[in-house]
């Protein structure tokens, strides 16, 4: 009895010391998270006082830097309650600062558009009452004044542009959402041009179409002669075929065989270990598959002919991918002709949409050179080798090559997008393979 005294004793301090420990600790976190919430709130004020409170006022490029993430005086989740071991760590509070941070960017972003769309507005209204004021002045009806011109009506040519999108393994989730800016930035270049090609996007599947029909609200659904469709390319093209042979498109001059026997695909006579077989019974001569490995150049575009471009944004990691994917379905392949027109200070990589387009400008102007300046931006130093011979031989710096051209905005999202995200390329070596369109310029 005498032993078990002491023993309750040294149980009961024991006890005590604990409780009293874990009371020092329980006031320790709350301590920290206070001092941690003030620290916040008094940057904030600074930044307040100073002018510094906006994301977009402290980077160039309008976006969320690291300076603005402690600009945030909201409370913290889990600081100053009375759970303190329940504390954020320092890699969770920054992440939430940076993440509200972007949040207010985004907001102010938000409201510059709407100030810019008022201001366009604005600008229009004015304009229209010049008009009408002038055309009162000169005793003309202002309705007809006012009125547009007639649209001009496109014309439809028995061509097929498929992006091949079954590269969904291959790419990573901003890639993904490159390629749907891609894409529609392809439609949208192929509505717009004065001889529309067929435009098909194959393998129509996973996150790609989730995204269409949620992020992008099923824009796709009113698109104009596009067709989407689950099965591969070469389920793609037969039903493009079946289509150009009962559409009744016209067949302009361009795409009609030549009379001098010149072929539409020729090959490379640096490569002539690699040519396919191209005259093979058992090559589908209707579809040729755009890739920067094929030992043959593309001259000019046929009719009746679907062109494949692979869909895929990698950043050219994966090799070779479409021209084996080509050779496995026994189709056609060939590259554009970058190479022979254009004098590049580096590699560059076409995007899809940007492939879609040259080709669409070919159909308009029959010229490889005119249909590659007008789209390759200038800032990546493209000239044609015509025009960059006759500079040197003259004796001046090399010049931008023929034609107007426009640096693209690739979307936010770059965006198509646009955006056009951020423009990420594909591989473009005159196949499809990188971007779905991937075609590279070397």
């Amino acid at each position: 009895m005498a032993d078990e005294i002491p023993q309750q004793t040294n149980d009961a301090a024991q006890t005590g010391i604990d409780s009293q420990s874990e009371s020092v600790q329980s006031l320790n976190g709350k301590r920290k998270a206070d001092s941690e919430l003030k620290s916040t709130e008094s940057q904030a004020k600074k930044m307040r006082e100073s002018g510094g409170g906006s994301p977009e006022e402290g980077h160039d490029n309008g976006g969320p830097g690291d300076a603005e993430m402690t600009t945030t005086n909201q409370p913290i989740a889990g600081a100053g309650s009375e759970e303190g071991d329940k504390l954020m760590t320092k890699g969770e509070l920054k992440r939430l600062r940076k993440q509200q941070a972007h949040e207010a960017w985004r907001q102010g972003r938000k409201e510059k558009r709407k100030e810019k769309r008022h201001e366009k507005q604005a600008r229009k209204r004015a304009e229209k009452e010049a008009k009408i004021a002038e055309a009162e002045a000169a005793g003309l009806d202002p309705v007809a004044v006012l009125r547009n011109p007639d649209p001009w009506t496109p014309c439809p040519v028995p061509v097929a542009f498929i992006i091949d999108c079954d590269f969904e393994k291959y790419m990573r989730e901003p890639e993904i959402v490159s390629l749907s800016s891609q894409i529609t930035r392809a439609y949208s270049q192929n509505r717009r041009a004065k001889y529309q090609a067929h435009l098909w996007v194959s393998s129509w599947q996973g996150k790609l179409q989730t995204r269409f029909e949620t992020v992008l609200k099923n824009a796709h659904i009113n698109w104009k002669g596009v067709q989407v469709m689950p099965g591969n390319f070469c389920n793609a093209a037969r039903s493009a075929k079946e289509l150009m042979a009962r559409d009744g498109d016209e067949v302009i001059d361009l795409i009609k065989p030549r009379e001098d026997g010149q072929p539409a695909l020729v090959l490379d006579d640096r490569q002539p270990d690699q040519a396919e077989p191209e005259s093979a019974e058992d090559i589908d001569q209707s579809v040729v598959y755009l890739t920067s490995e094929s030992p043959y150049t593309l001259t000019r575009l046929e009719a009746n002919t679907c062109y494949v471009i692979g869909g895929i944004v990698d950043r050219n990691r994966e090799k070779g991918l479409c021209y084996r994917r080509a050779k496995e379905h026994k189709v056609r392949t060939a590259k554009l002709p970058i190479g022979q027109y254009m004098a590049m200070q580096s590699r560059y990589v076409l995007t899809t949409n940007q492939v879609v387009e040259i080709m669409v400008k070919w159909l308009e102007c029959g010229d490889w050179g005119d249909a590659f300046t007008s789209i390759i931006p200038k800032r990546k130093g493209g000239t044609l080798k015509s025009s960059r011979s006759s500079v040197e031989a003259n004796g001046e710096d090399g010049g931008q090559g023929d034609g107007d051209d426009e640096e693209q905005e690739e979307g936010e999202e770059r965006g198509a997008s646009g955006v056009a995200e951020d423009g990420i390329g594909a591989d473009v070596k005159t196949k499809a393979h990188g971007s779905a369109s991937s075609l590279s310029v070397p």
